[in-house]
């Protein structure tokens, strides 16, 4: 079996915030390569806008539905190297759908993953003010553009709605194989409109941790983005709540930046049973989660996939985690690790307490866990779904061509 040619698209996000999709497509890229597979990459990064002149910047919206320049580049540069496959990431704000269109010019099959809702939600997360929402799903994405979803602002969100308005069809066309990451994400796509016999549920794979939790944990862990979208003021909440009743024995560690920043930072001055961290690099992340008695993950948004618990149950510790969206299919309730209803902190409070008081079942949990991502998420599993996604769509692709390629 020859090793495939795959050239990777990505516009890679800012480097100031912890991106799990940036993680994930270096991920993939390294495990291609390490298999024998010839990986180009052609990227894009959000980091170069701030270089930008300010007549360069004010046309970056403008670049968001169309990048012509991107279409023409990649255009040669798949007519020069003529890989087996475009597998599309991110393409917001720089690259843009454009590159459906050389990949259509250069006669070259694509795959895209899709790490969120943006195909039927203009910021795609599927959610306003805190709650779910699916107002722009299946229809024109004006309410978005009324709400201002896109950083609060209605100027800022009419690109996105344009975009998705415009190239809708021609990512359906444009793309033999969609790639999901969860089965929830999938269903909310299908309901959408979106074809159905085009999407496939690849799960993302996690490397090794190479460290596995002795032990019960010393800590519980929240690592992530500091945004409401993640839970980050519901977790305050039903932390205040464990600790007017005497709290569980153990510190909660908060890691990572965001939005809410301040308010973490401010909530967690001067108390003991709270640390925290800021952002930590790869390898202190790992540190932490081996030394997890769990991690909590109490999303209000629909969790397209969930990283930072599959990263966990790699390392052998449970999680605490939202009961909706891709957690439902991620954590087995009372086996892998604990669901709490969505939005309610006395649910979560509960979560965590029944986990730090039983370490027997923290440690059964864990090892579940540890077992769930062998079978499951582990890279080998990764690279077999993804060998097997690139040879379907090359397959596709000269069977729609009448195999005259």
């Amino acid at each position: 079996m020859h090793g495939l040619h795959v050239l990777v698209a990505h516009n890679r996000y800012a480097s100031a915030q912890p991106s799990g999709e940036n993680k994930v497509v270096d991920q993939e890229v390294a495990l291609l390569r390490a298999a024998g597979h010839r990986v180009e990459v052609f990227e894009r990064r959000s980091d170069d806008i701030a270089a930008r002149s300010l007549l360069g910047k004010a046309k970056v919206p403008l670049l968001v539905p169309w990048n012509p320049a991107v279409r023409a580049e990649l255009t040669a540069r798949l007519r020069a190297e003529r890989p087996d496959v475009v597998h599309i990431h991110n393409v917001f704000p720089l690259l843009s759908p454009a590159v459906l269109a050389a990949c259509a010019d250069a006669g070259v099959p694509a795959v895209a993953t899709l790490h969120n809702y943006t195909q039927v939600c203009p910021p795609g997360t599927l959610q306003r003010d805190g709650r779910p929402c699916t107002e722009c799903v299946g229809s024109a994405p004006l309410p978005a553009v009324r709400h201002g979803c896109y950083r609060d602002s209605r100027l800022a969100t009419v690109p996105l709605a344009v975009s998705l308005s415009v190239n809708r069809r021609r990512w359906w066309s444009g793309v033999e194989r969609f790639f999901c990451i969860s089965a929830a994400q999938r269903e909310v796509l299908v309901r959408s409109g979106m074809p159905a016999e085009r999407l496939a549920v690849k799960h993302n794979f996690i490397p090794e941790p190479g460290s596995c939790r002795i032990g019960d944990g010393e800590h519980l862990l929240y690592l992530g983005r500091l945004a409401e979208a993640k839970g980050v003021r519901l977790l305050m909440a039903a932390w205040d709540e464990i600790t007017a009743g005497g709290g569980v024995g153990v510190p909660l560690v908060i890691a990572g930046t965001g939005p809410l920043e301040r308010e973490v930072t401010a909530w967690a001055a001067g108390r003991d049973d709270v640390r925290y961290v800021g952002l930590l690099d790869p390898a202190e992340c790992r540190k932490a989660i081996a030394r997890s008695v769990a991690v909590v993950a109490p999303s209000t948004w629909l969790e397209a996939f969930g990283l930072v618990v599959v990263e966990a149950m790699a390392a052998g510790v449970p999680a605490v985690a939202a009961g909706h969206g891709a957690f439902v299919e991620l954590v087995e309730d009372g086996v892998t690790g604990l669901l709490h209803r969505p939005g309610e902190s006395a649910s979560l409070a509960s979560g965590i307490r029944r986990i730090t008081a039983e370490p027997a079942l923290g440690r059964e949990m864990g090892q579940a866990a540890r077992r769930r991502y062998e079978q499951g998420f582990s890279p080998a599993v990764g690279l077999e779904r993804l060998v097997e996604g690139y040879r379907t769509a090359i397959a596709g692709r000269t069977e729609s061509m009448g195999g005259s390629r």
